[in-house]
């Protein structure tokens, strides 16, 4: 079994649940799973979890993202971009770029922002967007998100192209969307493409395509568990982690490097074998996550 994470460079017109069916049948295994969904129009980073490295998800999916995408003023959609039925058109003249850029100031730092109604958010149970595809009425609650960076890198009417790094959970759809709102003109998102997701970027991620021109998936492609958490790292030798995939709890002072607080991990001869926590003022250590990898034999 291949345990870690691939990162692969989405295409357009795929959903991030169809890259892990084409892994599943590369990698010939059941446990693999995206870290942060991306929409079938959008293109880039998409960290792709293998084995025991799915055991990650819920730490490597709520890190910062970071998009570069263009918005197309004038056009509205049921989905907020390319891929909805067109609800109204609007023409010339368009916003003045000094217009512009003062409405993007009011979409930065924390923001309360509105889901699309097509998304995978789960309203009784169900995915909103099978609910709108029924042609039921979808109204998501608004939810706090976080712009840390929104340039304006290009304005060429009726196309804004922006460069965005935001919280998880952030919809650039419905960015595109409120924009348009707030200008009078309608908006829809019309490229959008991930450049980082948490610690992943472009440069180290790989075409879905040459993969699977390739037929298989090389190892030195994927990126040990150990090595993408970003989390402090204590070595321990192989008694050790017996004794933890055992469920004894360790103490600080067994350990060096313990921070004196949150998250790190356990590693014995570079294999994972466990995710701790440490609190202030607590003596032994709360385990969060074993991994066999790290524990085995």
């Amino acid at each position: 079994m291949i345990d870690g994470v691939l990162v692969i460079d989405k295409p357009s017109g795929m959903t991030s649940h169809d890259v892990v069916q084409r892994i599943r049948r590369l990698a010939k295994q059941r446990r693999v799973g995206h870290l942060g969904t991306l929409d079938p129009l959008a293109t880039g980073v998409l960290p792709i979890a293998l084995g025991e490295g799915t055991k990650l998800s819920q730490l490597l999916t709520h890190g910062t993202k970071a998009y570069r995408g263009s918005i197309r003023l004038g056009l509205e959609t049921t989905t907020y971009d390319l891929e909805g039925e067109v609800v109204a058109r609007t023409g010339p003249p368009w916003p003045a770029r000094a217009e512009l850029e003062q409405q993007l100031e009011g979409f930065r730092g924390e923001i309360s922002q509105v889901p699309p109604p097509y998304s995978a958010i789960k309203q009784g149970g169900e995915a909103a967007y099978r609910r709108a595809r029924r042609g039921e009425s979808v109204e998501l609650p608004a939810r706090a998100v976080t712009i840390y960076r929104l340039s304006l890198e290009r304005y060429a009417p009726p196309f804004v192209e922006i460069d965005v790094e935001c919280s998880a959970g952030t919809y650039l759809r419905s960015l595109a969307h409120d924009l348009g709102h707030e200008l009078g003109t309608g908006g829809c998102l019309w490229e959008l493409t991930r450049t980082a997701s948490g610690p992943f970027t472009g440069q180290g991620a790989i075409a879905l395509a040459e993969i699977e021109a390739a037929g298989t998936i090389e190892p030195s492609r994927v990126i040990p568990m150990c090595a993408a958490t970003g989390l402090p790292t204590c070595e321990v030798p192989v008694e050790t982690a017996r004794r933890v995939s055992h469920g004894v709890r360790l103490l600080r002072r067994e350990l060096r490097g313990v921070p004196h607080e949150g998250l790190l991990q356990l590693v014995a001869k570079g294999r994972m074998v466990a995710l701790m926590e440490a609190e202030k003022g607590i003596p032994e250590l709360r385990t969060v996550r074993v991994f066999l990898e790290g524990t085995a034999g």
